[in-house]
């Protein structure tokens, strides 16, 4: 397909799909956009999406489009339903809704109110800029998502979809690439920080017949799901930005390492790249110009050190993912020892941007030092659990309480982790910290590639630190004796002290091993692995001293040093705890105080959960 093709397709597409960013298009059109990432699929999405168009062409409604879309951010609240192009937010909709909303909103003209999206101060909210969690936003990587249907080029190519690489074959030299990314101050996404531009000019450099782009998308944080998301909701924009990252450095091959619990970004890509060579977008002689491409996915078994880009390329090329000695680094011998560019996904999700919009605009957000947005995977004890957008320097606690909406059920903020395994946490007294690299790293974290969870004040930081440790011991490698065998002794004496067997010789020691083990490691992920338990010691020293001198764990979460209680004066003998007990330790007469019997019990605070008088501790 010619170029002058692909352009007449972004002309007239962009005329009929204007009502999805234009809220004031003159249309009788409508849009019901669904939410199809994994979240919402899992909560029945794709139900709901048969229902609208089965409902739809059973009443003969033919102005109206159900389009399934990615992750609109929200996941709380999914599965979620936006129609365009007024802009109404319907949260957690069934599939038995769709009628409704079909004969309310779409034939009366009527919210349906129910299922409008509340807000954190219970505010109905019938338009999703109103609300909370997006006001503080802005979205560059994930501007896409939630917009367009993943799966229909064309849709892509209506937003300025591979606008950017023919700007890049038709006016740009490799250099000039280079530097409109070096310029823009764009960093590594994937946790490092390392400058992007530099990186691209490295391998550039390298000498090699052949040269290769990886896409890191092996994204195996606890709780992180940044780099899933935008492959479900946009994966054109990575694929284009592969290409870009191609052109500049002179390689004509690419791979996307992504790991296989991912079957709707699997698919999704693999369906992306499908459509790219049915355009002729990727193949060779790329709309007429030198320029040949092309791209592989590979799948991952889910090992999270195939994270570490040396141990990816091992993986890829069909060994056992180890990390290798550096140097020699990537981008001079990389894949089968060629050069070699590997970044990950949200990090190629910010180069279409950048050589659209230019360098100064995109360095113009964020901090002086770290340029952008950064993509967040906000979970855990927080009410708007889901994907969020900031730039560069905003503050922790405006991602917790503003687009968060703060800490629930009556609890206080206590801790955020960032960088899952290799990260560390954050106490209440640095909340009002600027989200970027180097303000992280003085108080002892590290951005990661963007999973953020939150803890309020009935989590004990001894228990997450051995639940973070336990994580690394199960997935260390095993290749270099710190990781493999000083991951496991700290994680003896931490599940000692979670016992109540420790020491204070315990403490010293695990702080020393800690220390030595950072040191000594051979790659990234054993180097930071001890990184939860200096933060947690740095922070929290208190908790693991109570565990140890006074034998009690102060959250209650540790079931060997918590004994459950039940108040005499304030059980009012309801015999709810008594129907919650799974191992019948609780007993008691009706509308008498019941006791626990500490024999049976087995400290799982399903009474304490659920006692309405709050009488058991």
């Amino acid at each position: 397909m010619t170029l002058e093709k692909i352009k007449e397709i972004r002309k007239e597409k962009r005329k009929e799909l204007d009502l999805r960013i234009n809220l004031n298009a003159d249309t009788k059109e409508k849009h019901i956009l669904v939410c199809r990432g994994t979240g919402c699929t899992s909560s029945k999405s794709p139900k709901i999406i048969e229902n609208f168009r089965k409902i739809l062409k059973e009443k003969k409604i033919d102005n109206v489009r159900v389009i399934q879309t990615g992750c609109f951010g929200l996941c709380a609240k999914g599965p979620i339903v936006i129609i365009r192009p007024e802009d109404t937010f319907y949260a957690m909709v069934t599939p038995e809704d769709c009628e409704e909303i079909i004969n309310t909103h779409i034939i009366e003209g009527k919210k349906v109110e129910r299922l409008l999206c509340k807000d954190v101060d219970d505010k109905l909210v019938e338009r999703l800029d109103e609300l909370n969690f997006y006001k503080k936003q802005k979205r560059i990587a994930l501007k896409n998502c939630g917009i367009i249907d993943p799966e229909n080029i064309e849709e892509y190519i209506a937003f300025d979809g591979y606008k950017a690489l023919e700007k890049v074959l038709t006016s740009m030299s490799q250099d000039d690439v280079i530097k409109e990314v070096t310029d823009s101050g764009l960093r590594g996404r994937g946790g490092a920080g390392f400058p992007t531009g530099k990186k691209w000019m490295f391998t550039k450099m390298a000498e090699g017949d052949q040269k290769y782009v990886v896409c890191n998308a092996d994204e195996g944080d606890p709780g992180a799901f940044m780099d899933r998301s935008i492959l479900e909701g946009d994966p054109h924009c990575v694929i284009e930005a592969m290409m870009i990252a191609g052109y500049a450095i002179g390689a004509n091959k690419g791979y996307i390492y992504v790991r296989a619990e991912y079957p709707i970004a699997v698919q999704r890509f693999q369906k992306a790249i499908d459509q790219a060579r049915e355009y002729e977008i990727l193949g060779n002689n790329i709309w007429g110009t030198d320029f040949s491409f092309d791209l592989e996915i590979r799948l991952g078994a889910g090992a999270f050190v195939c994270g570490e880009e040396t141990a990816l390329l091992e993986s890829i090329e069909g060994r056992r993912g180890q990390p290798r000695l550096k140097p020699p680094f990537p981008a001079n011998a990389g894949l089968w020892q060629k050069p070699t560019l590997i970044n990950n996904v949200e990090t190629y999700a910010n180069i279409t941007k950048i050589i659209l919009n230019g360098a100064e605009w995109y360095s113009s957000i964020g901090t002086e030092t770290s340029k952008g947005t950064k993509v967040f995977a906000l979970g855990g004890n927080v009410v708007n659990i889901g994907l969020v957008e900031v730039p560069m320097g905003t503050t922790l606690r405006e991602i917790v309480f503003d687009i968060g909406g703060g800490i629930p059920n009556g609890h206080n903020f206590k801790v955020a982790q960032t960088g899952g395994p290799s990260g560390g946490c954050i106490p209440a007294e640095h909340l009002d910290t600027p989200i970027d690299y180097e303000s992280l790293s003085a108080i002892g974290s590290m951005m990661g590639s963007g999973g953020l969870i939150v803890m309020d004040d009935t989590k004990c930081m001894v228990n997450l630190a051995k639940f973070y440790l336990g994580f690394t011991v199960d997935e260390s490698c095993g290749k270099c004796t710190p990781c493999r065998i000083g991951t496991k002794r700290m994680l003896e004496i931490i599940e000692k002290i979670t016992r109540g067997a420790g020491t204070e010789e315990d403490l010293e020691n695990l702080e020393k091993l800690a220390i030595n083990v950072k040191n000594a490691s051979v790659c990234g992920l054993g180097q930071t692995a001890p990184n939860p338990v200096l933060s947690t010691l740095k922070y929290f020293r208190d908790e693991y001293e109570a565990h140890i001198k006074d034998k009690r764990c102060p959250a209650g979460e540790c079931k060997a040093l918590t004994k459950i209680t039940i108040d005499p004066e304030k059980c009012k003998g309801c015999g709810l705890c008594k129907k919650q007990c799974p191992v019948n330790a609780i007993v008691g007469e009706p509308r008498k105080a019941h006791k626990i019997n500490s024999a049976i019990c087995i400290k799982c605070r399903a009474c304490v959960n659920n006692c309405p008088f709050k009488a058991i501790s």
